[in-house]
């Protein structure tokens, strides 16, 4: 059983999806069929339940899946100590928002960059309430996330830093920011009128609502946006008020253009940390990345709360 198909395997089984596999494994569709149909026939069995539209795996697929899981990730282990230079090298694959690549991400990929400089660095960025469900999904090995309230049995996850939720408006002359003003001077938000951009997912979202039922509030939701990023942006046009990390706003290049409100002084801070599966912990790329993320912490939470 070859390795390679072995991670081709295991890639399609995280997507779902032929093409998308194939394009970020970087081979043809036809190969990538070519590489399945191996492993099946390998198996003596059908690993992916396959139509015009979807792709799932077969019961046997999931045993597999775990298998390879296991394999890979102890050729991983083995593969470093064969080695006899010393260093270690190999693919990391890490997750993180935009705000995180330029903030808590910095730092730590600059030591790691230094200290192992045969590592090949994979980073991909998406809306940060993704980040573990990849690293769950073993779409990327390690992630920079808020934790959530439930974190994942499976999940380790490392504290870097805090940032508060605050609640941001226009700074810029426009209808929404004279309504602002006349609430601001009756003393009477009407949360049923003013438009709020939201999350699509995850904990700001989750956050908010909370916050919304505790007081019987129904809000006015204007748009749901993947990204705090772009929630950011949006507010800068004036399109509605959001909740958001602080760190988003103070790295955001349209910071000047927001106004962070006195508002939902209430809303808990997001705890910022580096996530990896438990079983991860043991492969050399992640362990070293983690050593290093050990040994910020300190300077890293100290940055965050003065911002």
């Amino acid at each position: 059983m070859d390795l390679k198909d072995l991670k081709m395997f295991l890639h399609l089984s995280r997507t779902l999806h032929f093409g998308k596999s194939s394009r970020e494994l970087h081979i043809s569709a036809s190969g990538l069929t070519r590489a399945i149909q191996r492993l099946e026939q390998e198996c003596g069995a059908t690993l992916f339940e396959r139509d015009k539209r979807t792709v799932k795996l077969t019961e046997q697929g999931a045993m597999l899946r775990d298998f390879a899981s296991d394999v890979t990730d102890r050729w991983a282990v083995l593969s470093e100590q064969l080695h006899d230079d010393g260093q270690v090298h190999g693919v990391l694959s890490l997750f993180c928002s935009v705000t995180a690549s330029y903030s808590f991400l910095h730092a730590l990929l600059q030591r790691f960059r230094n200290e192992y400089p045969r590592v090949e660095l994979q980073l991909h960025t998406g809306d940060s309430a993704q980040a573990i469900a990849r690293v769950a999904d073993g779409m990327d090995s390690l992630a920079i996330a808020a934790r959530p309230e439930r974190l994942p049995e499976n999940i380790s996850f490392l504290p870097l830093g805090e940032s508060p939720l605050v609640c941001i408006g226009p700074a810029t002359e426009c209808p929404l920011r004279d309504r602002l003003n006349e609430a601001r001077a009756l003393d009477n938000y009407n949360w049923q009128q003013i438009p709020l951009i939201v999350s699509e997912t995850g904990l700001s979202r989750i956050r908010l609502e909370q916050w919304f039922q505790e007081r019987s509030i129904r809000p006015r939701i204007y748009a749901q946006v993947s990204g705090h990023e772009a929630m950011v942006s949006m507010v800068s046009l004036g399109f509605g008020l959001a909740v958001v990390p602080r760190v988003v706003v103070d790295s955001s290049p349209v910071g000047d253009l927001i106004e962070v409100l006195p508002l939902m002084p209430e809303l808990e801070p997001f705890t910022i940390g580096l996530c990896a599966l438990h079983r991860k912990l043991s492969n050399p790329l992640v362990k070293a990345f983690w050593g290093i993320a050990e040994t910020s912490v300190a300077p890293l939470q100290a940055q965050t709360k003065c911002v």
